[in-house]
């Protein structure tokens, strides 16, 4: 009677799942329609940065051929390898830290228990309500007090306190099992141990996805290094970019530089969208 009663459900379920795929047709194709409509940017960017110099180009009309002559110009353009290397320095020094910060932050924020705990969270919280232009110009005054204009440090060490990623690693760590952390101790490890061993590996996933949120905040980070840098040395991609607009450059060639620092971002993404998954799969399970 069992095998008799569970064979057509066995034999129906590809039918169900054809009947649920059917019925979800409308939502796929507003997403592929959203999706080409995101991408379109991009893909007229590109276009543009491949056009000819002086040619017309979209909007007003297909170009009649493409080349790569523009991105080679940027490429070998005076001061553009250097502010690429300043800005992955910018952003892979800044991933490093806040994530090594925000972790062991959300840590202790997570399962620890010490006076002020709570007032000193939300306090610290309450900073992202503050807009980065209201302390610009205190910033830069402390920064320049302490002879740190035009340097990598005062470039990197004012973005390091982020309470965003303190947050998001605080909301991931509640989730892990309090008897990890208190096996660990009745084992003998140490609070560094326990962070390296426990902490670290089951909060892969939120590092990488924050990992990503951060390298891209840093590497399109804009007003900061604007401020800050005042020469080819410190100075980012971004703010290089403005640099070669006000030199009256052609639309094809400043598509040109948009395409070019787009590429690590991608690459970024690319390399860490397992994690992002992960993240997401995880966060829907809990």
């Amino acid at each position: 009677m069992t095998l008799t009663a569970t064979r057509p459900a066995v034999q129906n379920r590809p039918a169900v799942e054809r009947r649920r795929h059917g019925r979800r047709w409308p939502l796929y194709t507003l997403l592929a329609v959203i999706s080409l409509l995101t991408l379109g940017p991009f893909a007229a960017m590109l276009i543009v940065a491949l056009s000819p110099r002086g040619e017309p180009t979209v909007p007003a009309q297909w170009p009649d051929s493409l080349t790569l002559d523009n991105i080679t110009q940027v490429l070998n353009a005076s001061g553009f390898a250097e502010w690429t290397l300043n800005s992955l320095v910018y952003s892979g020094v800044s991933v490093v830290i806040i994530l090594l910060t925000a972790s062991m932050a959300g840590y202790a924020f997570a399962k620890k228990r010490f006076p002020g705990r709570d007032a000193m969270l939300w306090t610290f919280l309450a900073t992202m309500m503050v807009p980065f232009q209201a302390t610009l110009i205190p910033l830069y005054v402390l920064v320049s007090d302490l002879d740190g204009v035009d340097t990598f440090w005062g470039l990197i060490v004012p973005t390091l306190a982020n309470s965003q990623a303190v947050f998001l690693m605080r909301q991931f760590i509640l989730g892990l099992p309090d008897e990890l952390f208190d096996a660990a101790k009745v084992d003998g490890a140490s609070e560094l141990r326990v962070y390296w061993t426990i902490v670290v590996p089951l909060t892969k996933p939120i590092l990488a996805t924050l990992g990503v949120f951060v390298f891209l905040w840093h590497w399109n980070d804009f007003l900061w290094p604007l401020v800050i840098s005042q020469s080819d040395a410190t100075r980012t991609l971004t703010v290089g970019l403005t640099v070669l607009k006000t030199e009256e450059l052609q639309w094809s060639m400043l598509m040109s530089s948009a395409a070019v620092s787009a590429v690590p971002c991608l690459v970024v993404f690319f390399l860490l969208q397992r994690y992002l998954v992960n993240s997401i799969a995880m966060t829907g399970l809990k």
